[in-house]
């Protein structure tokens, strides 16, 4: 943290009056940050040494354009901010690729839990998904929580409804058709409690999900 930032990030307690050192995760710019930090460690980009606030901006271009030949990730593929997922082939594919993790994370000084990882699993949890070499599944923990949501009383509560669907509209087939009588809604729709058709077809659509559907990999 600048010394700027420490200034804007204070925070009053019932013992003081504290700063952040570090960026916590709870500042609104801080998840493409970290995202970035990550990016450089997999990528391996230049790592710019510590500067004071007095130094001038640093130009990271040789010659005022950005490089155009991109060094491929360490892992083959990106991470979304915390959560690196690192598929191999073999056993020493994997090894290869978590020494090659390893050591870009001791390089940009970043720390990892142990207590968060997972080595060699046939199927992990990734980004709300269950991830695996055969297929992509939906999480079944979020799947009973839309299963089981009462019928919304609201035009807000519908529009959060359709937007836990929408996470998981790629395990639907034709889910734009099953999904038109709900975009349709007004705020006056909600004025009649006896809507029973209108909450026959949601339970319809949630059981749909309930089935827990697969996308295949082709790979």
């Amino acid at each position: 943290m600048t010394e700027r930032a420490k200034l804007i990030s204070a925070f009053v307690t019932p013992f003081g009056l504290f700063e952040w050192l570090r960026m916590p995760f709870g500042l609104k710019n801080a998840p493409q940050i970290y995202q970035r930090l990550v990016d450089n460690a997999l990528y391996r980009y230049l790592k710019i040494g510590q500067r004071s606030a007095s130094d001038g901006p640093i130009d990271v271009f040789k010659d005022g354009e950005p490089e155009t030949d991109r060094r491929p990730s360490i892992l083959g593929r990106r991470s979304y901010i915390d959560d690196i997922l690192i598929p191999a082939t073999s056993w020493g594919s994997l090894y290869t690729k978590v020494e090659r993790l390893l050591e870009a994370c001791d390089k940009w000084n970043r720390s990892i839990s142990l207590m968060k990882i997972f080595w060699g699993c046939h199927k992990v949890d990734y980004s709300g998904h269950q991830v695996s070499m055969d297929d992509l599944e939906a999480q079944t923990k979020n799947l009973e929580s839309l299963v089981n949501i009462p019928f919304p009383s609201t035009l807000r509560a519908m529009q959060s409804f359709r937007g836990s669907l929408n996470y998981y509209h790629r395990f639907i087939e034709d889910f734009a058709v099953y999904a038109a009588v709900l975009y349709e809604l007004r705020e006056s729709d909600f004025f009649e409690i006896a809507n029973l058709s209108l909450q026959q077809e949601m339970n319809g659509r949630t059981r749909v999900y309930g089935q827990k559907p697969r996308l295949l990999s082709l790979c």
